[in-house]
């Protein structure tokens, strides 16, 4: 039941008529209390959509009640007539459920550039809010997909299955750091301040969904709340929600990348023997950016020297190493050793499985990183390049 999984939270999704496919396209969670705890991380996008400007506003003060998202229109690079769009479903919303609009986050994913018809979107939140219930996850998690193929949820428990974290999101194209393209909507009936939810929501989405580069390419409206109902009654420390946190987080993510547009591959790139945890990232993401790599990888050619190649392009000021000492290996077969010929890449049988693990090997120092990507297919370009219309 995902967002519903804890106790507090009721949710619903339902069909407004946003979208032209009449799929569902929009979702409603309301945090029933008694706590009103909320925080959130968007997209460190310079050029941002209406609803993530007010969404921050919403959350600065650590509290929320409800979180509105709609499928079908992002919302983005609308003017000031989208800001006012948005305050109206804020207050739209908050009518319906008798609370502040001040306390009501606002999501939106869709086409960028385009105003959203208000009238069909606040009719569709009235009847979310008449179908809220407390098993209404999975119809929410369904109503905030856009090219998803399948609806992305998932659930854990802390303390001894005393208090759960739930989580829904979205996301198949668009996935790059910061956050990586989604909405992402988390729930939790532990009992914990704002102050302790961020900080674990912070440490959560940095080694998780900051981790996943499907394409290189970064969204306007990336959101990612959590809200916490304290209804458990039991408190939970920074450690043990960050734990929980990222283990929701971490599900959820690898969902992203598995649903990636026209994605035939999921890859792991693991960069060991770094300086820094910061310098094995940075070599991690020039792999993951690489089209040539990707594209290789969509072909079944386990061709490492675009792994090389792309190593190579990190400063040094960034990444020290030895360019000739970098090893690199494919689905467990070292294809390069000491920055030349290791074994037979033939071994490397990338049509056998979906998942691709590259570990890079710098030899400079003890700190390790990984980073989730997809190949580049066909499909991906057939599906942007069609996607308004």
């Amino acid at each position: 039941m995902s967002v519903t999984s804890a106790q507090g939270f009721r949710a619903a999704g339902v069909t407004a008529g946003l979208k032209g496919s009449g799929k569902p396209d929009l979702a409603l969670v309301v945090n029933d209390g008694p706590l009103d705890v909320a925080v959130g991380v968007f997209t460190s996008n310079r050029v941002v959509a209406a609803p993530v400007v007010w969404s921050r506003q919403v959350v600065a003060d650590g509290r929320a009640r409800a979180v509105v998202l709609n499928s079908g229109g992002a919302n983005a690079c609308t003017g000031p007539e989208g800001f006012a769009d948005t305050h109206r479903t804020a207050e739209h919303v908050a009518g319906l459920l008798d609370v502040s609009a001040g306390d009501v986050v606002v999501c939106s994913t869709g086409l960028i550039g385009e105003r959203l018809p208000m009238d069909v979107l606040l009719a569709g939140a009235d009847a979310a809010a008449s179908g809220l219930a407390t098993d209404g996850g999975d119809d929410a998690a369904i109503a905030i997909m856009t090219t998803d193929t399948v609806p992305k949820t998932a659930v854990t428990t802390g303390a001894g299955g005393a208090w759960t974290v739930g989580g829904m999101a979205k996301g198949a194209g668009m996935l790059a750091p910061g956050l990586a393209t989604m909405l992402c909507t988390i729930t939790t009936d532990a009992v914990v301040d704002a102050a302790t939810a961020d900080a674990a929501l912070r440490a959560a989405t940095a080694t998780t969904f900051d981790r996943v580069d499907s394409d290189g390419c970064m969204s306007t409206n990336d959101t990612v709340v959590l809200l916490a109902s304290g209804a458990s009654g039991v408190a939970a420390s920074l450690a043990e929600l960050t734990e929980a946190l990222t283990a929701v987080c971490a599900e959820l993510a690898r969902k992203l990348v598995a649903d990636a547009e026209g994605a035939s591959h999921d890859i792991s790139v693991r960069v060991v023997g770094a300086t820094s945890e910061d310098a094995a990232v940075a070599v991690a993401r020039a792999v993951t950016r690489s089209n040539l790599f990707k594209a290789a990888i969509f072909g079944n050619d386990p061709n490492w020297g675009r792994v090389l190649a792309a190593v190579g392009t990190v400063p040094e000021s960034v990444a020290p190493f030895d360019a000739l000492t970098l090893d690199v290996s494919i689905n467990g077969v070292q294809v390069c050793r000491a920055g030349g010929v290791g074994e037979d890449r033939t071994l490397v049988d990338l049509a056998a499985d979906r998942e691709v693990h590259v570990v890079v090997d710098l030899h400079a120092g003890p700190a390790e990183a990984t980073v989730w990507t997809n190949d580049l297919t066909h499909d991906y370009v057939h599906e942007n390049s069609a996607y308004s219309t």
